[in-house]
C-alpha cells in the first residue's frame, strides 16, 4: 500500500509503524492523532475486533480517514455559516453607515436659516419631511444594531496578537476574530452617527423654532415702529420754524416738546429691541433678508432724525433758560444720554466728565452699566495660564465690545486729521474726545454700512479711554493717549500699528530719541496696566524696553522706524500682549 502524499492541516501528526508499510502480519495502523483546534474529540484509533485474524489496512485506513472527512465538512460548513451571518450583517451596517453620513452633510446644507418669515417657515417643513424620514429609518437601524449586537455576544472577539510576517496562513480562529472585529467596529460607527444625526435634528428643530418665533416678533414691532414713526412725524410737521416762533408762545411750545419727548420715550425703547433681536439674530448666523434689512435701516434713520430734531429744539430751549451741564454741549448731553436704560441716568461732573446714577439703587458711579458688565465676564478669562494670551484675549473682549474691531487704522487716521489732534503732546478735554468718537463711529457706519447703536459705543469707549489714562477723572488726556488706546484697539495689522505710534513720537526727520520712546511705551502699558496685568509685562518701568530697543541703534542717540519694527518683531516683554 503506497504512503499518503499529504498531511492535512487539522490533523497534523500521522504515526505508522514500518511493520505496517512492510508486513502482512501486523496491525497496519497503530495509531492515527488527529486535533480539531477544539472543534471535536480526537480521532479514535481503530482496531481490529477479537476474533478475526488476517491484515486489514484498507478497511481501518478508510474508518479514520471517512471520520476525518465528517470532522473537516463540520468544520468547513461552520465557517462558512459564520461568515454568511457575518456578510449578512456587513453590508446593511455600511449601508447605515453611508446613508447616515449622506443624510449628515443634507442637514448641514439647511444652514443658515435666512432671515424671512416665509422663508423659515419653508425650512420648518423641509425639516420635518427630513425628521420624518429619519424617523421612519430608526426602526431598520436599530434591528440591525440589536443583531450586530447578538452576533458579537455569539462570537466575542479578544485582543490578540497579530500573526507574525513570517506567519503566511491565518488561523481560522484568527479570522473569525477579525470579522468580529470589523462588525463590532461598523456597528460603534453606526450607533455614534444615529445618535449624532438624531442630536443634531432636534437642535435644528429647536433652532428654526427659535428663529421663527424672533422673527415673527421683530416683523410685528417694526410694523408697530412704523405706524407710531408716522405719527411722530405728522407732530413734528405741524411745528412752526423756530425762527417764527414769537417769544410769547415759547412757554407753550416747549411744553408741547416735552410732551412729545414723553411720547417718543416707548419708541425708542421699540428701536432697541428690534435692534436687539437682529443682533441676537445675527450672532445665531441668521442674517435679515434684504427687505427686513431694508425696513430696520429707514426705521433707525426715521428715528435719529426725530431725535435729532428733538436735539435742536432742547438746543434752542437751552438758549431761553439759564444754562446747566457745566458748559457742556448741549447736543453731545442729549444724543448720550440715550447710552443709558431706567433705572440708570447719565450726569456730568463740573470738569464735564461722565457719571451715572442708578436710581433704584440710589448709588453713582465712574464706570457705565454695560462697561461694568464687561469688566465682569473679563474674570471668566484669569484662568488663561499664559499673561500675554489672557490679556490679549481680554483687550479682544474689550475691542468687540467697543465696535473697534471693525475701524481700520486708516479711518481712525482720517478722523485724527479732521480733528487736528496735533502736536501729539497737547490736552484734549472730554468734549473734545467725544466729538472725535461721535465722528468715528459715524464714518464707520458710513463706510461698512452696518447699523452701529453711536451714543453707547461713544459712551463705553470714553469710559475705556478714560479709566486707562485719566482714571483720577481730571477730564484730560493727552492727544497721544486718545490716539494710542484708538490705534492698540484697531482693527489693523500689528506692524501698521507699531509703525504709525512710531511716528507719533518721531520727529520729522523719522528719528526718535530715547526719552521719545520712553513716552510712547509708558502710554501703550498703560492698556495691560488699567486690566490688572502690567506686571507680566515689566511694570511701568520701561527703561529696561528702552535700552534693549537701543541696541538695535548701532550706537547712536536716536533710533529709525525699521529698527524699531525690527524690536517689535521679537516680541519684547513690554509690547508682546499687543
Amino acid at each position: 500500500m503506497q504512503e499518503w502524499p499529504y498531511v492535512l492541516p487539522r490533523c497534523p501528526e500521522w504515526r505508522v509503524t514500518d511493520q505496517a508499510r512492510h508486513s502482512s502480519t501486523t496491525h497496519p495502523l497503530s495509531q492515527v492523532e488527529a486535533s480539531q483546534d477544539g472543534a471535536g474529540p480526537s480521532c479514535v484509533t481503530p482496531r481490529a475486533p477479537s476474533g478475526v485474524t488476517g491484515p486489514q489496512p484498507p478497511l481501518e485506513m478508510n474508518l479514520c480517514w471517512n471520520e476525518i472527512k465528517k470532522k473537516s465538512h463540520s468544520l468547513r460548513a461552520r465557517l462558512e455559516a459564520f461568515s454568511d451571518h457575518s456578510g449578512k450583517l456587513q453590508v446593511p451596517l455600511q449601508e447605515i453607515i453611508d446613508w447616515l453620513g449622506q443624510k449628515d452633510e443634507e442637514l448641514s446644507a439647511q444652514l443658515p436659516l435666512r432671515g424671512d418669515v416665509l422663508l423659515v417657515q419653508q425650512e420648518k417643513e423641509t425639516h420635518a419631511a427630513f425628521m420624518e424620514e429619519v424617523k421612519s429609518r430608526g426602526p431598520y437601524i436599530y434591528s440591525v444594531l440589536e443583531s450586530a449586537q447578538a452576533f458579537l455576544s455569539q462570537h466575542p472577539f479578544e485582543e490578540l496578537e497579530e500573526p507574525t510576517s513570517e506567519s503566511k496562513d491565518v488561523s481560522p480562529r484568527h479570522r473569525i476574530q477579525n470579522i468580529s472585529r470589523f462588525v463590532w467596529k461598523q456597528a460603534n460607527v453606526a450607533s455614534e452617527l444615529w445618535e449624532k444625526l438624531t442630536a443634531r435634528c432636534v437642535d435644528q428643530h429647536r433652532h428654526i423654532e427659535r428663529t421663527l418665533e424672533q422673527l415673527l416678533e421683530i416683523k410685528g414691532a417694526m410694523e408697530e415702529l412704523s405706524t407710531t414713526l408716522d405719527q411722530a412725524e405728522s407732530v413734528r410737521e405741524t411745528w412752526e420754524p423756530i425762527g417764527d416762533l414769537f417769544i410769547d408762545s415759547l412757554p407753550e411750545h416747549i411744553q408741547s416738546t416735552k410732551l412729545f419727548k414723553e411720547e417718543l420715550s416707548p419708541m425708542k425703547d421699540g428701536v432697541k429691541v428690534v435692534n436687539d433681536l437682529a443682533h441676537q439674530l445675527a450672532i445665531s448666523d441668521v442674517h435679515l433678508s434684504m427687505e427686513n434689512s431694508r425696513t430696520l435701516e429707514q426705521i433707525n434713520t426715521r428715528w435719529k432724525q426725530l431725535q435729532v430734531g428733538r436735539i435742536l429744539l432742547g438746543s434752542h430751549q437751552k438758549q431761553h433758560q439759564p444754562k446747566g451741564g457745566f458748559g457742556v454741549d448741549p447736543t453731545c448731553v442729549s444724543l448720550l444720554a440715550a447710552s443709558v436704560q431706567v433705572p440708570w441716568e447719565r450726569a456730568i461732573s463740573p470738569n464735564k466728565v461722565p457719571y451715572y446714577i442708578n436710581h433704584q439703587a440710589q448709588t453713582t458711579c465712574w464706570d457705565h452699566p454695560k462697561m461694568t458688565e464687561l469688566y465682569q465676564t473679563l474674570a471668566d478669562l484669569n484662568n488663561i495660564k499664559f499673561s500675554a494670551y489672557r490679556t490679549a484675549m481680554k483687550l479682544r473682549r474689550v475691542q468687540k465690545a467697543l465696535r473697534l474691531d471693525m475701524v481700520t487704522l486708516a479711518t481712525a487716521l482720517e478722523i485724527f486729521n479732521e480733528h487736528n489732534l496735533q502736536p501729539s503732546d497737547r490736552a484734549m478735554d472730554v468734549v473734545e474726545v467725544i466729538h472725535c468718537l461721535t465722528a468715528l463711529y459715524e464714518r464707520l457706519e458710513e463706510e461698512r454700512g452696518i447699523l452701529v447703536n453711536v451714543p453707547l459705543c461713544v459712551d463705553m469707549s470714553l469710559n475705556w479711554l478714560l479709566n486707562v489714562f485719566d482714571s483720577g477723572r481730571s477730564g484730560k488726556m493727552r492727544a497721544l493717549s486718545f490716539k494710542t488706546g484708538i490705534a492698540c484697539l484697531c482693527g489693523t495689522e500689528v506692524k501698521e500699528k507699531f509703525q504709525y505710534l512710531f511716528s507719533q513720537v518721531a520727529n520729522a526727520g523719522g528719528l526718535c530719541d530715547q526719552r521719545h520712546l520712553g513716552v510712547l511705551l509708558h502710554e501703550a502699558i498703560q492698556v495691560p496696566r488699567q486690566l490688572g496685568e502690567v506686571a507680566a509685562f515689566g511694570g511701568s518701568n520701561v527703561e529696561p524696553s528702552i535700552r534693549s530697543c537701543f541696541r538695535f541703534s548701532n550706537g547712536k542717540a536716536t533710533i529709525e522706524a525699521s529698527q524699531f519694527l525690527e524690536w517689535a518683531n521679537l516680541e519684547p516683554q513690554s509690547m508682546v500682549w499687543l
